[in-house]
C-alpha cells in the first residue's frame, strides 16, 4: 500500500492553503497518510531556516504577497495578520496526535479546521475550547484534548527527529514511504503525479 508522512506545523499558513488536498490525493491512490505535526521553530533551528519574524523585511513582505496570491487562486479566505499568531502549537498538535491514535474521525477535516481557525477565523488554536470544537466537528471525542498529553508530547518531539532524519526543513512537507520529498502546498500536484507513477 502506498503511504506518505505529512509533516507540518499547526501555525503554518501554507499548510492551511494545502487544505484537505493531501487526503484527497491519498484517497485517489489508496495511500495512507500519517500526520506528523512538529515544532517548526525547532525544525528551522536544526536545518538552517530563519523564523519569519527574523527574516529581512523584503522576505517578510514577499511572504505576505505570496500568501495573498495563493489564497486568492485557491478561493480560500486568509487573514495575513491573525489575532492569535503565533500561538502555542503544542496543544493542537497533541490533539491531532491523539485523534490519529484513536481513529474514528476525519483527520483531514480536523487538521484543516485547526489551521482554518488560526488563519481565517481569528481563533486561538492553543485554547481548549477551540481544540475541542475542532475535534468534535471532525467526528472525534472532544475529550482527546485532555487525554494522552504525555504520549502526545513524546510523539511531537519524535516527529521533529523524524523530520530532520527524513530531510524535512519546512511546512508543509510530504515524504513518501520510499523517501520521495515534496515541500510546499504548490507541490501537491507533484506528489499526486508521483503516487500515480508519473514522476520521480
Amino acid at each position: 500500500m502506498a503511504a506518505f508522512d505529512y509533516y507540518f506545523s499547526t501555525l503554518s499558513p501554507f499548510a492551511y492553503l494545502a487544505g484537505t488536498r493531501p487526503w484527497e490525493i491519498a484517497a485517489r491512490h489508496g495511500a495512507g497518510v500519517t500526520c506528523k505535526p512538529l515544532d517548526i521553530l525547532a525544525l528551522f533551528a536544526r536545518t538552517g531556516g530563519t523564523p519569519p519574524g527574523e527574516r529581512h523585511p523584503s522576505r517578510q513582505e514577499y511572504r505576505l504577497i505570496e500568501l495573498e496570491r495563493q489564497a486568492a487562486r485557491l478561493g480560500m479566505p486568509i487573514n495575513l495578520k491573525p489575532a492569535h499568531w503565533p500561538a502555542n502549537p503544542a496543544p493542537s498538535s497533541y490533539a491531532i496526535i491523539a485523534a490519529q491514535n484513536a481513529g474514528g474521525g476525519n483527520m483531514g477535516q480536523l487538521v484543516q479546521s485547526i489551521l482554518r481557525a488560526c488563519w481565517a477565523e481569528d481563533k486561538d488554536i492553543a485554547g481548549d475550547a477551540v481544540i475541542r470544537d475542532c475535534l468534535d466537528g471532525a467526528g472525534f471525542d472532544p475529550a482527546l484534548a485532555d487525554s494522552g498529553l504525555l504520549a502526545g508530547a513524546e510523539t511531537y518531539a519524535q516527529n521533529l527527529e523524524d523530520a530532520v532524519k527524513a530531510g524535512v526543513f519546512g511546512s508543509p512537507f510530504w515524504v513518501t514511504a520510499e523517501g520521495a520529498r515534496f515541500w510546499g502546498q504548490d507541490r501537491l500536484g507533484d506528489l499526486d503525479a508521483h503516487l500515480a507513477g508519473q514522476a520521480a
